[in-house]
Order: structure tokens, then C-alpha cells, then sequence
């Protein structure tokens, strides 16, 4: 048996139903009965509708604050062992399959330790990662944004 051999067993498979289109039992109505909302093309009223009535979600007291915030991509520390350059950037970080979304910034945070002098290239770091790849030799460079040191020491 080959692959272009297999079908699959009689009965088992059957065309689409193609209603509207022309006579043979599921022509004129299509199958949705006369007039009304639900014959017509993108019916119904969606699954929140609740007849009318204010729907629950506006209903309920909003509290409290929503932070969108920024969602960055993480690297650890520890992560930058496996990664051969001395210099560490976005592209770099992508080959080594560190960082996948393209579109979110890279923050660098402590957990891990680093043996050797790197200089890492990233849009935000935590106090801790900056104060241990400092301490093994190397240095972190931030964009010209705040970073959250800065905003602490003032």
C-alpha cells in the first residue's frame, strides 16, 4: 500500500450541503424559515445579549486600577552561559533562541551568575543583573530611556 493508494472507507465522507443554492430541497430559505433576524446573513444577537437589558459587565462596579504596562521578553543571567559572544544583543539573543516575540522589549533580571566580562545591549535590566554582570567585568548598556536605578536613586 502506498500513500497516493489510500481513499477513505465508502460512506465514511460526505460533500458539504450547499443550501441557497438554486432548487433541490434547500433552495429559496436555505434552511432559516421566513423573514426575522435569525434569516438573515450574520444573524443573532451574540452570546453577552442578555433581551435587552443592560448586559452583567456593565452591571458591575469597576474598582481599582488596570495597569496595561509593557510585557517584556525575559533573559536571565544564568541563560547567558550558553551564549559564546562577549557582546550581547537583540539578534544575538534571537539566534540563541533566548528571546522569541519580536515586538516586545528585553529585560535582563538577576537570577543566575555570570564567570565571565560580557557587554549586554538591552531595553531594561533589573538592579541585581546590572550590579553582577558589573562585578564579573563586564557592563550592561541601556537605551537612553530611565532605567530603574536611575529612577530610584532620584
Amino acid at each position: 500500500m502506498k500513500l497516493h493508494e489510500l481513499k477513505p472507507h465508502a460512506g465514511s465522507r460526505k460533500p458539504r450541503k450547499r443550501v441557497g443554492r438554486g432548487p433541490g430541497g434547500t433552495d429559496k430559505t436555505a434552511g432559516r424559515g421566513h423573514k426575522g433576524q435569525k434569516s438573515r446573513s450574520g444573524a443573532g444577537k451574540g452570546s453577552y445579549f442578555e433581551g435587552g437589558r443592560s448586559t452583567l459587565i456593565s452591571r458591575l462596579p469597576k474598582r481599582g486600577f488596570n495597569n496595561v504596562g509593557i510585557t517584556f521578553e525575559v533573559v536571565n543571567l544564568g541563560r547567558l552561559e550558553g551564549v559564546e559572544d562577549t557582546t550581547i544583543d537583540r539578534n544575538t539573543l534571537e539566534l540563541a533562541g533566548l528571546v522569541r516575540r519580536k515586538n516586545r522589549p528585553v529585560k535582563l533580571l538577576g537570577n543566575g551568575e555570570v564567570t565571565r566580562a560580557l557587554t549586554i545591549h538591552v531595553d531594561a535590566a533589573s538592579e541585581s543583573a546590572v550590579r553582577a554582570v558589573e562585578a564579573a567585568g563586564g557592563q550592561v548598556i541601556l537605551p537612553a530611556a530611565k532605567t530603574e536605578s536611575a529612577e530610584k536613586a532620584e
